[in-house]
């Protein structure tokens, strides 16, 4: 495999970063680097938060400010302004999570069809993004996925998500914008992927308005692939597709051994890479039917997409093809991408740092229980302090 050799950029990689933000994102990967430590504050911080202790300064001014763009839309502006001059985009997730009322289903419709008419005229974000769960219930994913009868109430609770999707993909499809739709736990996907299937029927005829989410952990994700772009070509209209290695694999495992059925997830990490890496591959290979945002922070997997690219004749900037990371993570992969010409997006969460708590919390454990990614953000930023003589 040829070696993209660029990655090793800290110049490029950090260039956004002020000295002082350099010292911040090292003292918080060295926090992340220490597991029994990452434990505690996050059981301290969820308890300070609960019982409201004035907290909320100290994680603003460290862990939230490094991983999110602020505390609504506004806010994020000067972050998204910055990464659209060095050529990278933003996607703005709103990362409230766990909330379980029909009023806080409705208000994050609207937040999200809010931020999709912000974007309209900011070629700076050309995605808006949400989980299945923050427009419905997930008891009701789950039993719609499971085959469970739905009682009257419940019919017209399905309904109403239905519609609140139809909503959003709407309103994406009038304004030109691409629509991110994220992958939660298997045992409520199904549903997810059969209704974000019909959106995909109804608004990708002309480009690619819905893109559903891949979780690669998942070893039936690959023959999904191969089926609905079957029946996507028969019935004629485009599919999308955010490719991830996925973020529920205890749980999924805790499920499958709890209800004694086979665990959906690949049985190895080398396994998981395996399937990311065949499943981008297939759809690279058919670009023509499928739009490709590839959501990783492995290196290895971005090389094989841009040999993929490269061996089908892809221009770098081609528009089918975009590249993903996280806001605070992975600066090596992103901007020396976006320095070459290739398109770069960034999800930027936001939010009220309370309410953003839980997702920054599933970072920080994520970011200790990935092997080597701690340590590497950590040498690279260990080395541009070196080349700053900081």
């Amino acid at each position: 495999m040829a070696e993209h050799s660029f990655f090793n950029d800290t110049e490029t990689a950090f260039k956004l970063k002020s000295d002082a933000e350099l010292e911040r994102a090292y003292f918080l990967f060295k926090m992340i680097a220490n597991e029994p430590l990452v434990r505690i504050g996050t059981a301290v911080t969820r308890f300070a938060l609960n019982i409201h202790l004035p907290v909320e300064g100290l994680i603003r001014a460290t862990v939230f400010d490094h991983f999110c763009g602020g505390v609504n839309e506004k806010d994020c502006i000067n972050t998204v302004d910055a990464l659209y001059e060095a050529n990278v985009h933003s996607v703005l997730d709103y990362s409230v999570e766990g909330k379980e009322s029909e009023a806080q289903f409705d208000a994050t419709m609207k937040k999200v069809i809010e931020l999709t008419q912000f974007a309209e005229h900011k070629p700076a974000m050309p995605f808006s993004v949400f989980k299945p769960t923050g427009l419905g219930r997930f008891e009701i994913w789950r039993k719609k996925t499971e085959k469970e009868a739905l009682n009257e109430a419940e019919e017209a609770e399905w309904q109403r998500i239905v519609d609140r999707y139809d909503n959003v993909c709407k309103e994406a499809s009038d304004r030109g914008i691409s629509l991110l739709i994220d992958a939660e736990e298997s045992w409520m996907q199904d549903a997810a992927d059969d209704l974000c299937e019909e959106m995909m029927k109804k608004y990708n005829t002309e480009r690619c308005v819905v893109f559903n989410t891949l979780q690669c952990y998942r070893w039936d994700r690959y023959d999904y692939l191969e089926k609905l772009h079957a029946r996507a070509k028969k019935e004629n209209f485009r599919l999308g597709f955010k490719v991830v290695r996925g973020a529920y694999m205890e749980k999924e495992h805790d499920r499958a051994q709890d209800k004694g059925y086979k665990t959906p997830i690949c049985e190895s990490k080398q396994e998981t890479d395996e399937n990311f890496n065949k499943v981008t591959k297939y759809v690279v290979d058919n670009i023509e039917d499928i739009t490709l945002f590839s959501g990783t922070h492995n290196e290895t997997s971005t090389y094989l997409t841009l040999e993929v690219m490269e061996e089908n004749g892809l221009k770098k900037d081609d528009n089918r093809i975009w590249f993903g990371q996280l806001y605070g993570m992975s600066d090596h992969i992103s901007y020396n991408l976006a320095e070459k010409g290739y398109n770069v997006a960034k999800y930027i969460p936001f939010g009220p740092v309370k309410d953003v708590m839980p997702y920054l919390i599933r970072r920080a454990e994520e970011n200790t229980s990935v092997a080597g990614q701690t340590s590497r953000e950590l040498n690279l930023l260990k080395r541009e302090k070196q080349r700053r003589g900081t």
